[in-house]
């Protein structure tokens, strides 16, 4: 195995290998420091893996192949000043752009902000970059109009409500706030395509989070778990008004196989859940 810039050995796949897989509780500055250094690791393999789909300026809001130019979601962007949480190579942002909004994209991981960087200057469209824990956003109170996160940072972090309160205060009156995140089904079932695998294994009301270690027993990776009602709730104590929750169905035609997610499973079973949130006027 070698070993990565952020000091994390890889495995045969280009992604951090895991020493040890656990369930167990992991505060907010576990979660931050061992995924930043994941994501940092992975981001190398993960976009030769999946940037061809993500694009270099198109906004896919999930692996069943919904797409922002179709769905509307974020409504007319056209001069608004919108927020990406959780960017990654920042292809949503750049699609903002393109559309004439003024996005901001934000990522805790310095590795993937580099490939965003890279992505700039060879498409042509820059968007400012932002490296910051979504906990903290570096932004002025009612500074955004719109804000956005694409499976960005709301699955790792261990407190999505003080992330979504954060969001809250930097969106103006009457903002809108559109995530897209695993489906909570999800935990409960394998992480595998294949329907035959469909099979309860854990269960869907265990909140503990997902943790892998490397070898020494240090959190290389953390991901939070919650139920549909866990994010409802969040939304809302935030001070969102829940507009609608969507679970995407699988685009006809789309033939692609992303982790869990497959044409098969999901015909099956919902692999994503949406949440549409506005602050009242």
């Amino acid at each position: 195995m070698d070993g990565s810039p952020a000091g994390l050995p890889l495995a045969a796949d280009g992604y951090p290998a895991a020493g040890g897989v656990t369930r167990r509780q992991a505060g907010a500055a576990e979660s931050a420091r061992a995924n930043r250094g994941w994501w940092d690791a992975a981001a190398p393999a993960y976009l030769a893996e999946h940037g061809s789909d993500l694009g270099d300026t198109d906004f896919l809001w999930c692996p069943e192949g919904l797409r922002e130019a179709e769905a509307h979601l974020l409504g007319d962007v056209a001069g608004r000043r919108v927020l990406e949480v959780g960017c990654g190579s920042a292809p949503c942002s750049r699609w903002l752009a393109l559309a004439g909004a003024s996005p901001v994209a934000l990522d805790l991981s310095g590795g993937m902000l580099d490939r965003a960087a890279t992505l700039n200057r060879r498409t042509g469209v820059s968007v400012p970059l932002v490296q910051a824990d979504a906990g903290a956003l570096p932004l002025a109170d009612a500074s955004i109009d719109l804000a956005c996160s694409a499976f960005g940072g709301l699955p790792f972090v261990a407190d999505a409500g003080a992330v979504l309160a954060e969001i809250a205060r930097v969106l103006r009156p009457g903002g809108r706030f559109v995530a897209s995140v695993n489906h909570p089904v999800r935990w409960a079932l394998p992480d595998s395509p294949d329907p035959a695998d469909l099979l309860v294994v854990s269960s869907y009301f265990d909140r503990t989070p997902y943790v892998e270690t490397d070898e020494h027993g240090a959190t290389v990776y953390v991901e939070h778990h919650r139920t549909v009602g866990d994010w409802v709730r969040a939304v809302v104590g935030a001070g969102f008004v829940l507009r609608d929750l969507l679970e995407p169905e699988w685009t006809p035609g789309r033939s692609q196989t992303w982790g869990q997610w497959s044409p098969e499973r999901g015909a099956l079973v919902p692999g994503t859940l949406i949440l549409v949130g506005e602050l009242p006027a």
